[in-house]
């Protein structure tokens, strides 16, 4: 059983995909995922880009991968390392990459940015790890 660190657009993803937690996987994430989520649904309505029912919808489909949220003191202390080690602006990035390095195989991401900013910190692996072993049509593997 792998264990992938994801952020909020690969929780996103995976719930367009068939909203199935990846058998086989363990998915942690910051606390800040819930928030983050939210906001990143909020402006997609508030642009017109989503209707707000289906944003309830993917929110709740989002809760229902059973991902483990973390955000004890250790991990607040490694980001905080982390964000001043790589020069970022603020914790939220490190606190993926402080989880990553603490408790997972690899970051699942599906921004560049973070990517690059993982370089050297963390292994990343492509969203793909976590779709592979579903069937065509969204369906995960029985």
């Amino acid at each position: 059983m792998a264990t992938y660190v994801i952020t909020p657009e690969v929780a996103l993803h995976l719930v367009r995909d068939g909203a199935a937690a990846p058998a086989g996987h363990q998915l942690p994430a910051p606390t800040l995922l819930r928030s983050q989520l939210l906001s990143l649904l909020y402006g997609a309505v508030r642009r017109g880009e989503l209707a707000e029912r289906d944003a309830e919808r993917a929110l709740d489909a989002v809760r229902a991968l059973r991902i483990r949220l973390l955000g004890d003191r250790v991990l607040q202390a490694t980001a905080w390392r982390i964000a001043e080690r790589l020069g970022l602006p603020d914790t939220l990035d490190a606190e993926y990459l402080a989880l990553t390095r603490l408790q997972a195989d690899a970051l699942v991401t599906l921004d560049p940015g973070l990517v690059a900013a993982a370089e050297g910190v963390v292994p990343t692996a492509p969203v793909e790890v976590l779709t592979a072993a579903r069937r065509p049509g969204g369906q995960g593997r029985a």
